[in-house]
């Protein structure tokens, strides 16, 4: 089975809004539904990603984004409906200009750094979502 992925996803926050604008990055954490007078609501509680700055990055052209955390440094959570997530989305950690550990596996990727590139090259969707 292996360890546990928590894929990273365009969420929609405003249908109205085009690009980048109406989009919000969230980390997957758990997907469930409930049923509420006899409605089921297909949910996913996410981990959210703020955006740094207004534009792209000048040198790579990628937004650049980092976790959201509250006053006390905890991770921001929020439910959303599985029909505002838009589309997958990969996101690559700023390295610096250390070395990463041999020990960094990919199921602590997303814990190891304190930004991230959206990555708009990943696949063709992607990019056209997003720029």
């Amino acid at each position: 089975m292996g360890p546990p992925r928590y894929d990273c996803m365009f969420v929609s926050m405003d249908p109205t809004a085009k690009g980048m604008c109406c989009l919000d990055i969230g980390r997957a954490q758990l997907f469930f539904k409930f049923k509420f007078c006899g409605v089921t609501y297909p949910c996913a509680l996410i981990q959210w990603f703020s955006w740094i700055g207004d534009n792209p990055d000048d040198d790579t052209g990628m937004w650049m984004v980092k976790p959201e955390v509250d006053d006390s440094g905890s991770p921001i959570w929020f439910i959303v409906h599985l029909d505002s997530i838009m589309h997958a989305t990969h996101l690559i950690g700023v390295y610096g200009d250390r070395r990463l550990p041999s020990t960094l596996t990919f199921d602590h990727s997303l814990d190891a750094f304190r930004s991230y590139y959206v990555n708009k090259y990943i696949d063709h969707h992607a990019f056209e979502i997003a720029y």
